[in-house]
């Protein structure tokens, strides 16, 4: 009976020393995100807010919109800090706003006076969310 509970220590004895000289990160999955994909995506997020950021100056640099910072004392400088200082998120939104009340007004939909308001309402809405946080 000695030499089976000999063979079984040296059995438990070689099994739990290959276990441990295994590497840990063999043994689990890989998890782990490659730094191309990352590097990918912090690429699009960066041409996405850039091209929603270009969207919404080109719509307060418009004559009417011109016209409805004027009327409330603003400065298109005031309105490019702002539009720097949304989250992707509300700048994602308000860029899409400001581009359907764009192609509204090309197609004929609204007038000068509708796209005053709407820029006014868009212009109201990056000032209070930046004022905000």
């Amino acid at each position: 009976m000695k030499p089976l509970s000999h063979l079984l220590q040296f059995l438990l004895v070689m099994v739990l020393s290959i276990l441990l000289t295994i590497p840990q990160n063999a043994m689990a999955q890989n998890h782990v995100v490659s730094s191309s994909d990352i590097q990918k995506d912090v690429a699009a997020a960066s041409t996405s807010r850039e091209k929603e950021a270009a969207q919404l100056e080109s719509f307060f640099s418009s004559p009417q919109a011109q016209r409805a910072m004027k009327s409330v004392h603003v400065t298109y400088q005031q309105v490019d800090t702002a539009i720097q200082q949304l989250s992707s998120d509300d700048l994602a939104r308000l860029s899409a706003r400001s581009e359907n009340a764009r192609k509204d007004f090309a197609a004929g939909k609204l007038s000068d006076r509708d796209l005053i308001i709407i820029a006014l309402a868009i212009l109201a809405l990056i000032l209070i969310i930046v004022a905000v946080r």
